[in-house]
């Protein structure tokens, strides 16, 4: 809990200065349903008690040193959220003060001497001390760490809780009382009876006494999506109203614990699993629901198991979070797209610190035996490449970031070096003023995309089938730039690493073009019965 607890400790000074830890407005998935009420209570309870902590801690302190004139890098530090390495220049993001600081910070660690601010700061105490909440703590860390979700009674991995893991990041249960019953199963008893597969559509049409399911799915060839990802796969999203003082309102922060409980990501709007409608009114959908519109029995079977940090050498920790039975379910398209933790690193020096194209070689096998072991025959397996990451600093190294807009007095480029000074950056290597240290993690990254290629052409599993695809940036700037956009509009303007919400859009849209036309065999038919599956079922219970 201790990751969640840095988040909501400097959530106080989010105005002030950046966060990191790995789109828009969350939606009321399903008005007037009632989740799991006792958890949802609890969690709440989680919430709130810890804003109240850190607004009584911090709070405080910070109006105190804010009315003494001090500058948010002057409080950064004076309070210990700014840690300053030994022997490294000095972190600042905005002008230093016309005082000497030295001077400035002393005066400021004068104002705050004493306080209990500090003594937080400095210690690895958090709101999971509480006696009250200790078993909640554990139990949303356990969630977190293990990519499964908070509330799932029969443990099929599957809820009907939306964040912590549940039904944002994999379909919704429709039966939590029965392991027997998820998303992506072959229909017990064509479901005659229930549905078993949680698809929506189950019972028997009156005129014949023909399952709807065996009726409208039989020989269709249903299938479902997974992404094995990263904080990209997962949406990372910190929304610039949270940060900008001039977009800021009663309603900035109504999506805060939604997006904490998410991670601060947002799969539910993701490129590849999203099932809500895009909140930047792109008329592209996400590759889950152009399968589920191919087929509709394909509803509600995806699955994001996509992390914060996630690299080829740590997948093996969540890969089990896969929810897929060899002989019980549907077959399963998977994309395998850890996209920058293998190149990417907070240290001043990242190249030692890069993924060797031997060690990327030796993990993603081992990923993909896994796969063989767990998924149903027939299924297919994409190994999608690394970007050129050089992009982010061509497009925006001279722009202003949200909180140097006001007074444009803070560009990329000093916010890059903002974030590498406190060794916060999530990837120094591409974020950087250093020409060299780009093009060599460029190297690297297109090294590691060449190893995937050479598995993908060379290997053969008996349960799936394997393809590479790039990842072309290139592709989709020229397209957002035919339709009048800027490249710079489709990166996350707050972290200014991540590919927006339009980007991962365009992204899939390229994805599912290139797979339709090279392997259309990947995507199954289209079902002729949608249009009687929708008349009957209607939405087959959204999601």
């Amino acid at each position: 809990m201790k990751s969640l607890w840095k988040v909501l400790r400097v959530a106080s000074l989010f105005v002030l200065l950046p966060f990191h830890t790995s789109a828009s407005p969350a939606h009321d998935d399903r008005p007037g349903t009632r989740h799991a009420n006792g958890h949802v209570c609890v969690v709440k309870l989680f919430l709130k008690s810890t804003c109240y902590l850190v607004v009584r801690t911090f709070g405080p302190d910070i109006i105190k040193l804010l009315n003494a004139d001090m500058s948010a890098d002057v409080v950064c530090h004076a309070l210990e959220f700014c840690e300053q390495v030994p022997g490294q220049p000095l972190c600042h993001l905005y002008p230093l003060p016309k005082v000497a600081w030295k001077f400035t910070l002393e005066k400021a660690r004068e104002i705050v001497k004493g306080s209990p601010t500090l003594k937080y700061s400095r210690s690895s105490a958090d709101i999971c001390c509480l006696p009250f909440l200790a078993k909640i703590c554990q139990e949303i860390k356990s969630a977190i760490q293990n990519s499964v979700p908070f509330k799932d009674v029969d443990s099929d991995k599957y809820s009907v809780f939306p964040t912590l893991r549940g039904y944002h990041w994999r379909g919704r249960d429709c039966n939590d009382s029965d392991e027997m019953a998820y998303p992506g199963r072959r229909p017990d008893n064509w479901d005659a009876h229930q549905d078993s597969n949680c698809n929506g559509i189950w019972g028997v049409d009156p005129k014949d006494g023909i399952p709807y399911e065996k009726k409208f799915c039989e020989g269709s060839q249903p299938r479902g999506i997974i992404l094995l990802g990263d904080s990209a796969g997962a949406h990372f999203h910190i929304p610039p109203e949270w940060i900008t003082a001039s977009q800021m309102s009663l309603k900035s922060f109504f999506n805060l614990p939604t997006a904490l409980t998410n991670e601060l990501n947002w799969p539910q709007l993701s490129g590849a699993t999203g099932f809500l409608n895009s909140t930047s009114r792109m008329k592209e959908n996400s590759i889950y629901l152009r399968l589920r519109k191919r087929n509709r029995c394909n509803h509600r079977d995806y699955q994001n198991l996509s992390k914060n940090g996630a690299s080829s050498q740590n997948l093996e920790r969540f890969i089990e979070s896969l929810s897929r039975k060899e002989l019980l379910d549907h077959p399963a398209i998977v994309i395998y797209a850890m996209i920058g933790n293998d190149v990417c690193s907070r240290k001043i020096d990242p190249v030692p610190e890069m993924t060797t194209p031997e060690q990327f070689y030796s993990k993603v096998m081992e990923s993909l035996k896994f796969l063989n072991s767990h998924l149903p025959n027939g299924s297919h397996v994409i190994l999608y490449g690394l970007p050129d990451g050089a992009f982010l600093w061509d497009h925006l190294h001279d722009r202003y970031h949200p909180l140097g807009q006001l007074n444009e007095d803070v560009t990329y480029d000093q916010f890059y070096s903002f974030l590498s000074c406190l060794q916060i950056t999530p990837c120094h290597g591409w974020m950087s003023s250093n020409q060299t240290l780009r093009t060599l993690t460029s190297e690297r990254a297109e090294q590691l995309s060449n190893t995937l290629k050479k598995i993908a052409t060379s290997k053969k599993f008996t349960n799936f089938d394997l393809f590479y695809v790039a990842f072309d940036f290139q592709e989709i700037t020229k397209k957002w730039q035919k339709r009048g956009g800027q490249p710079w509009q489709l990166i996350e303007p707050v972290d200014g690493f991540h590919p927006n919400e339009i980007a991962l859009l365009l992204l899939a849209d390229g994805f599912w073009n290139k797979v339709q036309h090279q392997w259309p065999h990947i995507l199954g038919k289209e079902n002729p019965f949608n249009p009687q599956i929708e008349q009957v079922f209607g939405d087959q219970g959204g999601h």
